[in-house]
């Protein structure tokens, strides 16, 4: 049997189809706009995801299998952003993405009115810029007549979900991002729903990422030319189905993504949150929980550095002349579009520091790669504040390539790298959740331990360590220092 999984990402919708043993047969990518209508905004329009989709299925399964063969389809997708029908199923206004900052207003609202105390007891986390409630209320307030033609609020992977299903449905993974569930009671709050004046109605119904949702519509099927028993499968948010694809289930497994935002991604069997809420507490996709630290820059900070700074695409030739790790004197704070875990701060903004006269080119680029590294740290210093004892990781998305970033993460981090076989986390998350939901596979743990292999591991280096170790110590303190400069800028 064969499975597809589609990850909606922000440039591009990446489609994979694979075989019940986990061999990857095909993968392809469309890609769609995305606009930036004010500064710090950033929408895309539903329809072309679903054109994506169209297209990209068709693209995907022509002449490489038999199409009565492909038994389920299940998603990864970019979370926390807000789709918004109407009674006759038209979209309202473009999606308002996962990295748009226009919502400082509603979230100091819900921060320090509401009060975070209550936002943790209500949902297990805080108000952060990216996530939906806050999109929420700024649409209540300044567009109160799109608002009020409000039919179903639904997250980008899951308008996906609906217009293969017909199933208005959401999974707990992706749900958790969008301030209005009750993450260690896996349902909506009640309270949430009131404070964002939505009724229950307009939320979806709530799935296990793993749970089919329904078949395919007949209409559906036609236009995309599949059989109509194919299974439509929850599927999860980006980071939960990249962890599935990258083995991080079960308790204690860590997962590093270096993305267009970046993450620390720690599987739990138990659910748990953080005193200050550094970290995103929320439902994972193999049924049970995990803490997140996300960046809202990671992979996509090197890409500015190489091709708006330095006009390179030559990211490996660039990353040759980079020499004498743990010493490099300058130091890159990775806040380009702000900055989510752990310092909350959408208007924190990128910052070389520490260039003298004797400073080169490579020391930037090193700086830029290090930096990164060292904001993920600050996420995993939280995690090991609750308890949490981590000895390696897995890493993926597109910064993984770089062998120099990933030895970088291994001696910032301290921890044992492992490298996967399948580069597609999200992806190939989604076509895993899509063989447990058929029946393949009997739970997501037995799928990871099955299909999930590693293929090298970058272990640390006890001196690389230590220099880095004094490196962090001064990084820890360059954010604190200027952060009463951002509001100025």
């Amino acid at each position: 049997m064969y499975y597809i999984g589609l990850d909606l990402g922000t440039s591009a919708l990446k489609l994979l189809l694979m075989s019940g043993q986990g061999e990857i047969c095909k993968i392809i990518s469309k890609e769609y706009p995305i606009s930036f209508p004010k500064p710090g905004w950033s929408e895309q329009n539903p329809v072309d995801w679903w054109n994506a989709a169209v297209d990209g299925i068709r693209e995907l399964v022509r002449d490489v299998v038999d199409k009565n063969q492909i038994k389920g389809i299940s998603f990864g997708g970019q979370m926390h952003g807000l789709v918004v029908l109407d009674k006759d199923d038209h979209v309202i206004r473009p999606a308002i993405l996962w990295n748009d900052g226009r919502t400082a207003e509603e979230c100091k609202y819900l921060n320090e009115v509401v009060g975070t105390e209550k936002l943790s007891q209500y949902t297990a986390n805080i108000a952060f810029a990216g996530f939906t409630a806050p999109k929420i209320l700024w649409m209540q307030k300044h567009e109160p007549e799109n608002f009020r033609k409000i039919h179903k609020i639904m997250l980008p992977k899951d308008y996906l979900a609906y217009r293969l299903s017909g199933v208005f449905c959401t999974d707990v993974s992706d749900a958790s991002g969008m301030l209005l569930f009750d993450v260690e009671h896996k349902c909506w709050s009640e309270e949430m729903l009131n404070i964002c004046g939505i009724k229950r109605e307009q939320v979806a119904d709530i799935y296990e990422s793993y749970e089919a949702v329904g078949t395919i519509t007949p209409e559906a099927a036609g236009e995309l030319g599949l059989p109509q028993n194919v299974k439509i499968i929850a599927g999860a948010g980006d980071n939960a189905a990249a962890a599935i694809g990258t083995g991080t289930v079960g308790d204690g497994r860590c997962n590093v993504s270096l993305g267009t935002s970046g993450t620390i991604f720690i599987s739990s069997k138990n659910f748990g949150v953080d005193e200050n809420n550094a970290l995103h507490s929320f439902a994972h996709a193999d049924g049970h929980f995990h803490l997140m630290g996300c960046m809202l820059s990671a992979a996509s900070c090197n890409k500015w550095w190489m091709e708006d700074i330095i006009g390179t695409k030559e990211y490996g030739k660039e990353q040759e002349s980079v020499q004498n790790l743990g010493e490099n004197h300058v130091f890159f704070l990775p806040y380009l579009m702000g900055e989510r875990s752990p310092h909350n701060d959408p208007d924190a903004r990128g910052a070389f520091i520490g260039m003298s006269m004797d400073t080169k080119r490579s020391d930037m680029t090193l700086a830029v790669l290090e930096g990164v590294a060292f904001a993920m740290r600050d996420s995993l210093e939280v995690a090991k504040s609750l308890g949490i004892d981590i000895k390696r990781t897995t890493i993926c998305g597109g910064g993984a390539k770089s062998l120099l970033w990933r030895k970088i993460m291994a001696n910032v981090l301290n921890l044992e790298v492992d490298i996967i076989e399948s580069k597609e986390g999200p992806g190939y998350g989604g076509a895993i959740l899509a063989a447990v939901g058929c029946g393949e596979y009997h739970s997501v743990e037995e799928a990871a331990k099955k299909l999930v292999k590693v293929v090298d591991t970058v272990k640390p280096d006890s001196e690389l360590v230590k220099k880095y170790e004094k490196r962090y110590k001064i990084f820890r303190q360059i954010y604190p220092n200027l952060k009463f400069l951002y509001p100025m800028l």
